[in-house]
């Protein structure tokens, strides 16, 4: 019996302590459109299709995770989804935050790798 995947990565995160030079960079050498900011966090665009690629977005890193990248995961159910995650090692870096169309939380897994979790209302 197959097991029933429940995350779906749906995005990514670069984080950087100089977000205007991440954006030239990314800009410029994969020519990737890039929003103006809101709430700090500049939506980026990887592709002309929307159901091709992965899209994201670029921010100034915030203290607990100042630079790198994180994936983003949807899930159903972001309460089950953290408390699953808190069982099985990972340490919530920021509680489930609400958001116009979307909740998300940041964790660090077992192994000290950063993501987000986003579940869409």
């Amino acid at each position: 019996m197959k097991k029933k995947l429940t995350g779906k990565v749906i995005g990514f995160e670069l984080n950087s302590q100089d977000p205007e030079k991440a954006k030239a960079f990314y800009a410029n050498v994969f020519g990737w459109e890039i929003a103006a900011p809101q709430w700090g966090y500049h939506a980026v665009s990887t592709s002309e299709e929307a159901n091709e690629g992965i899209s994201g977005g670029i921010a100034k890193g915030p203290n607990d995770y100042p630079h790198g990248t994180r994936i983003q995961i949807e899930v159903e159910a972001i309460d089950d989804a953290i408390s699953k995650a808190k069982e099985n090692g990972a340490m919530v870096v920021r509680d489930k935050m609400e958001f116009d169309e979307y909740y998300l939380a940041y964790l660090v897994d077992p192994t000290g790798i950063g993501l987000g979790l986003i579940q869409k209302k």
